[in-house]
This record gives C-alpha cells, sequence and structure tokens, in this order.
C-alpha cells in the first residue's frame, strides 16, 4: 500500500479501533526493545535509540525533550521560507560593509599606530546584523513595537560603517575612530571604540563590550518590559529584546546566569542571537569539542527554544544525499579546533581530512578543490537564507525565549591573514595580500593602485544598495542604533511638605536608618503621582531590611500571579505575590538585582515612562560584587536610588569578616555620575532623596545615587537650624550638626552615619579635659572631594580663586580636624589637603570581624574614645594640651593602643 492509502486507511477507523491498534503497536515495540536488551544489551538499545534519532532529525523532526540534537540545522531545507527580500543586493551591502568596517580600523591604526579595533568580530557577523537590519529591527518610529536591540561590542566598526552608507555618520566621522579627544578630521565627530551611550548619547542604547553584561541586562529589559505591561505603566506590544553575544562569552557567569529567569517567566520577547565564530581572543572556544552543542544543552536544559544554523546553502546537496547517515555521524565526530583548519586552509584539507572514509568520498565525487572550498566557508551564520528562516521561526515562537546558535568564521572574507587564524581577533592592520583577496572575496570595485591607501567604499547616495538599505529601515520604523529621550523631565516629584515629617526626627524613640528609609518608601509608594513609579528591588533580603509589610502593601511581581496560598495568609505581613506586584524580589543575585535596576532607570529613555528604581541590598555584596555593572549604568546614563543596606564594617555586628562593609564608597568614586551619601539620620536622608527626585525626574538630570543606611538604632534628632542652611551642607557633604559650647582648646569632630553618634560621645569627653568641640556631619565625602578638585582645577586653570566648600564651611571655627568614618580611612583622606590645618583621618581599614559594635569600634579605633584621644593628640601637637593629658586619658579612656596596626590584623 502507499503512504497516503496507509493514513486513509488509519483516519477509516473507529476511536475504538484506533485505540486497540495503538495497544497493539506499543506492545510489539516495547516486546522488540526486550529482546534487544536481555540478547544483545543496553549498548546494542542505545545504539537503536541513536538511529531513530539519526533518522527523525534526517526527516527534519527534533525532538524537544532531547539536550542535544545532531549536528545539523534546526530547520531542514525543504522547510525553509521563501526569502523576502533582494539576496543578491543584499549580499553586496554586507560585503561593503565589511570592507568599509576593515578599512576603518586599519586607516585609524595607520593614522595612531596601537590605536586598536577589532576587525574579525564584525566580519564573522556581519549577515547576522543585515538580515535583522533589513526584516525584523524595529525602529524608534515603531513606537511601543520598537525593538531594543543589544549589538555584540566588539563589531562597533561595522555598525559604523552602516550608519555610514546610511548618511548618519561621514567619511570624517570614520575618520576619527577611537579619536574622541582630540579628532584628526576636526569636520567629524569622534567615535567611540565600544557601544558607549556616555559619550554618544544620540547613538548608543547599550553599552555591551565588557562581556556577559550584554545578555543579562537583555534579560533583565525583556522582563521588565512585561513587568510595565502587567502593571498597566505601558500598553502590550509586540516589541523583541535582541542581544548579539559571542560563544566565548558564554565563559562570563553574568552570560549565563539569567538564562532560568527568562525560561521561568516565558519571555518570547527576547531572542539571543550567538555569534558561533568558534574563536575567543586566544584561540579556539572549545578546540576538542563543539561549542554549539554544548550552548544547545545549556539552554535546552534552561528551559529554551534552539535555533541551530550551522550549515550553509552549499551543503544542502550533500546532507540530502546523505541516505544512511554517514555525513551526520562524521558531523558528529567534528571538533571545532579541526573545523577551523578547513576553514583557513581551504578544500584541500577538507578532502583529505573530513571526507575520510569510502562512504563519504562517494558523496564528493567530482566535486573539485574549489568547490569543497566554498563548502568550507559555507556556514549558516553567513547565508542570508538560513538566517531569515531562523529569525522567522524566532519571533513567531510563544511560551519561551528563543536562542539562536549561529556557526560563522571569525574574520570571514578578510584575507590569509585574519580568516579563521588564532590571531583573528588581535588583527588592526591588513597585508597587502590580505587586501587583494578581501577585495576579491568581497567584490569591491577598488583598483590596485589604490589599495594602499585603505580607501573606503561608497556606491553613491543613488546607488541601488543604498536606497535598499533606506527604504528597508523606513519601511522597519527607522535607523538603528539610534537612543531618543523620550522623557526629559518635568516630572512632578514630591518637594519639602512631603518630606517635612522626616525632619523632626524620631520622637525620642530609636531607630535606624534603615527604619527611616523604609517608612520614607512606603510613604512614596503611596503618593497619587510617583506612587505608581516607584520600583523596589531586593535581592531576597526584605525581611532584614523590615520590608515585609511593603510586600503585603504592594506584593511581589509574579507574571503567574499567586498560585498558592502562602503559609502566612491572614496576617499583616502575608507574603503576596501578583502579576501587579510592585516589589522586583530576585532572590540572590545581586546581578540580577542590578540589571532591574539599570533597566528600570533607563526606561525614561526607552520608552518615555520615568520609573524610579530603588535597589536595597547588602552594601557588602553591592558595589563590590556588582562593580560592572555599576560602571554600565553610569554609562549608559541610569537614573535612580542604590541603597546600601547594614552598611559600615562596625555597624554590622557579629556578622564578620565577608558581611561588613567598610569600602564601597571607596568604589563609588569611580564613576563620576554616581553620588554617594551617607547618612546618619532620617532628616539627612529625606533631604538626600528630595534632591535626588529633583534632579533625577524634575530636572531630567544623568546621575544616579549611592546611599548607605545602617541597622544600628539610636534616636534621630530633628533638623537643626537654619535648615537651609543645613539641607545645603547635607547636599554639599559637610554641615555643622552641633557647635560646642565654652572657652578652651577648640577641635572640629567630623562623623558620618553611624559614627556620628560616636563624635557626639566624643564632644562630651573632650569637654572633660577643657576643649570645646565643634561636630560635623559629613554626609559624602565623594561630593566634599569633587568640589575640592573642581576648585583647585579652576584656580590652576582658570585663575579663579573659589574657595571649596569642605574649606569655607570651617572659618570661623578653629581647631584640628578628626575625622571618623565607618569606612576606609582613604575617604576622609581625601579631603585632607584641602582643610588647611591638622587633620587625622579615622576609618575602618582591614578584614571585619564578629562581634559587638563596641568591640569592633574600639579594635578598628573608631568609636567616641578614640575620637576624643585622636583630638587631643593633635591639639598636643600644636602644644595646646600637655602630655600629661594625654596619658591621663589614656588610662581615664582605658585604651590599649597596639603598636600593630588593625589592617595588618
Amino acid at each position: 500500500m502507499t503512504e497516503r492509502a496507509l493514513r486513509e486507511a488509519w483516519m477509516a477507523l473507529s476511536e475504538e479501533e484506533r485505540a486497540r491498534f495503538l495497544e497493539v503497536e506499543n506492545r510489539e515495540w516495547l516486546e522488540s526493545l526486550e529482546y534487544v536488551l536481555r540478547v544483545e544489551g543496553f549498548e546494542r538499545v542505545e545504539e537503536l535509540l541513536r538511529l531513530l534519532d539519526e533518522y527523525l532529525y534526517l526527516q527534519g523532526y527534533f525532538p524537544q525533550n532531547r539536550l542535544s540534537t545532531p549536528y545539523l540545522n534546526t530547520i531542514p531545507k525543504e522547510k525553509e521560507p521563501p526569502y523576502p527580500g533582494d539576496l543578491e543586493l543584499e549580499r553586496r551591502i554586507v560585503n561593503i560593509l565589511r570592507w568599509n568596517a576593515a578599512m576603518m580600523v586599519a586607516r585609524a591604526n595607520q593614522k595612531a599606530d596601537g590605536i586598536g579595533g577589532h576587525i574579525s568580530t564584525y566580519a564573522s557577523i556581519a549577515e547576522l546584523f543585515e538580515v535583522g537590519f533589513n526584516h525584523f529591527f524595529r525602529g524608534p518610529e515603531a513606537g511601543l513595537d520598537r525593538d531594543l536591540v543589544f549589538f555584540q561590542g566588539h563589531a562597533s566598526p561595522g555598525i559604523y560603517a552602516r550608519a555610514f552608507l546610511e548618511g548618519r555618520l561621514k567619511e570624517a566621522d570614520l575618520e576619527n575612530f577611537r579619536r574622541e579627544v582630540h579628532p584628526p578630521v576636526p569636520e567629524g565627530r569622534g567615535l567611540s571604540s565600544y557601544p558607549h551611550p556616555w559619550l554618544m548619547p544620540d547613538f548608543w542604547e547599550f553599552p555591551t563590550v565588557s562581556m556577559g553584561l550584554g545578555p543579562i541586562q537583555a534579560i533583565y529589559q525583556a522582563r521588565f518590559m512585561r513587568y510595565l505591561e502587567d502593571r498597566g505603566l505601558k500598553p502590550k506590544s509586540s516589541a523583541k529584546v535582541w542581544a548579539f553575544l559571542g560563544d566565548g562569552e558564554h565563559d562570563e557567569p553574568e552570560t549565563i546566569g539569567a538564562l532560568h529567569l527568562a525560561a521561568r517567566e516565558g519571555l518570547d520577547n527576547l531572542i539571543f542571537v550567538v555569534n558561533c565564530n568558534l574563536q575567543r581572543l586566544d584561540g579556539p572556544v572549545r578546540g576538542n569539542s563543539k561549542i554549539i552543542q554544548e550552548l544547545e544543552r545549556l539552554y535546552r536544559g534552561a528551559g529554551w527554544r534552539v535555533i541551530k544554523i550551522v550549515w550553509g546553502s552549499a551543503w544542502d546537496e550533500l546532507i540530502a544525499k546523505d541516505k544512511e547517515g554517514h555525513l551526520l555521524r562524521r558531523f558528529e565526530a567534528l571538533v571545532d579546533g579541526e573545523s577551523q583548519r578547513y576553514a583557513a586552509f581551504g578544500g584541500k584539507e577538507l578532502r583529505e581530512r573530513f571526507f575520510n572514509t569510502p562512504e563519504l568520498k562517494r558523496l564528493i565525487e567530482g566535486m573539485t578543490d574549489e568547490e569543497l572550498t566554498e563548502l568550507t566557508r559555507s556556514r549558516g551564520g553567513h547565508d542570508l537564507r538560513k538566517i531569515y528562516a531562523a529569525y522567522k521561526m524566532a519571533v513567531e515562537h510563544k511560551g519561551s525565549p528563543v536562542v539562536i546558535l549561529a556557526r560563522t568564521i571569525k574574520g570571514y572574507g578578510m584575507g590569509p591573514t585574519a580568516m579563521a587564524k588564532n590571531v583573528a581577533h588581535q588583527v588592526k592592520k591588513l597585508t597587502e595580500e590580505d587586501l587583494r583577496e578581501a577585495r576579491a572575496f568581497l567584490g569591491i570595485p577598488i583598483p590596485e593602485e589604490r589599495l594602499k591607501d585603505l580607501p573606503y567604499y561608497h556606491p553613491g547616495e543613488d546607488a541601488p544598495e543604498v536606497r535598499y538599505l533606506k527604504e528597508r529601515r523606513k519601511a522597519l520604523g527607522g535607523f538603528l542604533p539610534e537612543r531618543r529621550v523620550r522623557f526629559k523631565g518635568g516630572l512632578e516629584v514630591p518637594g519639602e511638605d512631603f518630606f517635612r515629617e522626616f525632619y523632626e526626627g524620631s520622637g525620642g524613640r530609636e531607630i535606624s536608618t534603615t527604619m527611616a528609609f523604609v517608612r520614607i518608601l512606603a510613604k512614596l509608594l503611596r503618593h497619587p503621582t510617583i506612587g505608581k513609579l516607584i520600583v523596589p528591588i531586593v535581592p531576597d533580603e526584605a525581611r532584614t531590611f523590615g520590608m515585609e509589610a511593603l510586600i503585603a502593601q504592594v506584593g511581589v511581581y509574579s507574571p503567574q500571579g499567586q498560585l498558592y496560598i502562602p503559609v502566612d495568609a491572614g496576617t499583616l505581613t502575608a507574603y503576596k505575590e501578583s502579576k501587579e506586584g510592585q516589589i522586583l524580589e530576585e532572590g540572590i543575585t545581586e546581578a540580577g538585582a542590578m540589571a532591574d535596576f539599570i533597566a528600570a532607570g533607563t526606561a525614561y529613555a526607552h520608552w518615555g515612562i520615568p520609573t524610579i528604581p530603588f535597589l536595597i541590598t547588602y552594601s557588602m555584596f553591592g558595589l563590590q560584587r556588582v562593580g560592572d555593572l555599576v560602571w554600565a549604568a553610569a554609562d549608559q546614563r541610569t537614573r535612580g536610588f542604590l541603597l546600601g543596606a547594614t552598611a559600615g564594617r562596625t555597624t554590622l555586628l557579629g556578622e564578620g569578616l565577608q558581611h561588613q562593609d567598610g569600602q564601597s564608597h571607596v568604589y563609588a568614586l569611580a564613576a563620576p555620575n554616581l553620588l554617594a551619601y551617607d547618612p546618619a539620620f532620617a532628616y539627612e536622608f529625606a533631604v538626600i532623596l528630595e534632591d535626588g527626585l529633583r534632579r533625577m525626574y524634575g530636572k531630567g538630570e544623568d546621575v544616579f545615587y549611592y546611599i548607605t543606611i545602617e541597622n544600628e538604632n539610636y534616636v534621630h534628632p530633628p533638623m537643626p537650624e537654619p535648615r537651609e542652611e543645613v539641607k545645603e551642607g547635607i547636599l554639599k557633604g559637610l554641615y555643622l550638626f552641633r557647635k560646642g559650647e565654652g572657652k578652651g582648646p577648640r577641635v572640629q569632630l567630623w562623623g558620618t552615619g553611624p559614627i556620628l553618634p560616636e563624635a557626639i560621645k566624643a564632644q562630651d569627653l573632650l569637654a572633660q579635659y577643657g576643649v570645646v568641640a565643634d561636630v560635623w556631619s559629613a554626609t559624602s565625602y565623594k561630593a566634599l572631594y569633587y568640589d575640592a578638585m573642581e576648585a583647585e582645577r579652576e584656580r590652576r586653570l582658570l585663575g579663579k580663586a573659589r574657595t571649596p566648600h569642605v574649606r569655607a564651611v570651617l572659618e570661623g571655627h578653629e581647631g584640628p580636624v578628626v575625622a571618623a568614618t565607618d569606612y576606609l580611612k582613604a575617604l576622609p583622606n581625601l579631603v585632607r589637603d584641602h582643610v588647611g590645618r591638622p587633620f587625622c583621618a579615622l576609618g575602618t581599614d582591614g578584614f571585619g570581624r564578629s562581634d559587638t559594635r563596641e568591640a569592633l569600634r574600639d579594635f578598628f579605633e573608631v568609636d567616641a574614645r578614640h575620637i576624643a584621644y585622636a583630638a587631643l593628640a593633635l591639639l598636643h601637637e600644636e602644644g595646646k594640651v600637655g602630655a600629661e593629658v594625654l596619658e591621663r586619658a589614656r588610662g581615664e579612656l582605658g585604651l590599649k593602643l597596639e603598636e600593630v596596626p588593625p589592617h595588618r590584623r
């Protein structure tokens, strides 16, 4: 019977007959399998299952319960959709872009040897970009359906080359690649080395070249799009997040660390495209195995839909002829190191080493070395048809994120020096032989005599290539990448009236600055204008920070809602998950929480929605752990508040070395647009928040805030008078908290955060020795440092005589300065030279320890007794206090002064 007749007979059966037939069929299969298992053994069973799998794959079926499928394209030739564009024209475009990208890098290094740049990465990824540009990526004019695209950072020359053909960049701009400070061509703009929104705020949207940061940010951007939609802040749309990344980039934990989140939350608005050129900086990614197969297992295991484009169209005929699976089995035995040899050395190598059995030799009978060389270059990631089929399947897929694993050649088309060689990543210049081969391979009509000039090629504004790419971008919503800030400020943020209650202190109650923050946050969440825009972000420590009531109040975001009754249901602090939940509770992942912060803090630009993120995390596990992401946040002009909780080396008692933070404020110095504060009291915190909301969301400034908060309880006083002067001092970094009364030698005591109460106690201790102390709150050494640096520069370069704030406020207050902090002494020492008087910094250099706060502060020499003694020592050096006073103070204060400092113990 024919196949058709068999199907018709099957369809003619009744349901009961079909059920009996299936029962008999199942029994026969199981009996056959049982025979093989008992007689021929388990290995034969494995072989049969493998043969069945191979047969299915050759028929175009890929069982979804397999972690790894054969080394074939997921979409067989017969299932590829028609290509919607002009293939020949698009091939010419991509080759022009390859040429111009290479010339840009080579010319830059000719003018300034060693300026750097990368040729080979874009050469490998060009087709993957171009299919997206011409048929999929929706631009800014698509409105809420626009796509967010994370471009592989090392491929930036190719993006500039495309903008050149589009008319967005001039040749003079290309001449200034990597020359932003002193562009050699004055009529052109400087082009940043990689995607940097800070440096090119109208062009790049996402910094991606720090390996691993692009993928994790892309995941959380896709997730935040869903969050905005589920909370009703953004209409639902078909927008996608595309992320282009390298195969070697998967060695970075950040690349793979959030894959499970994307699958768990069903982010089918997310597409990863992995440029599997099989090479990292030094050599093969996986020379002794296959990185594509490894990544397939990784992504399938995490719950992603995997689409592989391994082989180009030149292989289709051979794959179709392989009825017995000989070629498929040879594919399985191939390792990446071997594969790269064929790309580097061509058809003769392929004939001798790959087609190495009689069956395989028969497959290529009659093929020339030139035809075999074409096979070595025919990889799925360079085949427009294969790429289009994969992208179309990806955008139409529902229910899970998609990854496309595209096999490419590093340095494709760039001549014998670069193509598929281990040195490809480092190649900045091309030899004459490279140029001739690249010109011929890419079909660039440059005459021989001009090659030495490394000329760009532009076919002309009216050329079909230029018209085509412009028309395609117009149809898809405009040029990419392009950064348009859709919210420029003007949000009505709460003013002084809203925060005034926090100016009045704690009413005699002992509270922590963390508790003060939670009270302010709870009030902000109820605010009629900005309450819905607040995005609290917590990496599994909300209860530690006293935020459990907020979980019950506004809920934890979950796209599935809450499918269970929580064990604490009915209590005031019940754990509430909701599709409209406001809190992003990320579990134990500071990197994920920081990626959330970036997504929320850049929504003002991407979507015109000024969400206000508050990321609260253990300060020790904040900037120290995710410093690279903090730098990326700064680069892309993120706005919001980072809260370092349980902060300070001696404030977090009991936890010990790996939990006690004495350095995060030093890390905060690195990001120029990150404002850092260490408030001691609720009113200071309120003033800083009010200022931040006004600057970031009222005025639209590109800054963000790092604020440390502690869990030590003490009475918070009301704001001193005059309040406007105090508020100004809080924001500038230093103000007079309490003036000393009486007569005698004077000293200035600075305290920060939880050490300020110790300075207040020291004021009383010093009075016993006839010393009058003024107590100052140093809220931000970074603010003081930047102001002092700027004043010094203005004097040196501009001839201006401005007194920095740190010195100006001390006028009229005599005596040396003792600056005590719960952080490294490096912080107060930043302004030592700008104070203009004797200065002593007390801080917590060294490893933390488990003990009480009192013991820790004694150990690190930052408690009231050490502050008082340091002041007496400075006064003694000035001759204002006698040696006998110092000796008496040592005994009365109970100080055990050791020879070895804390940082050496």
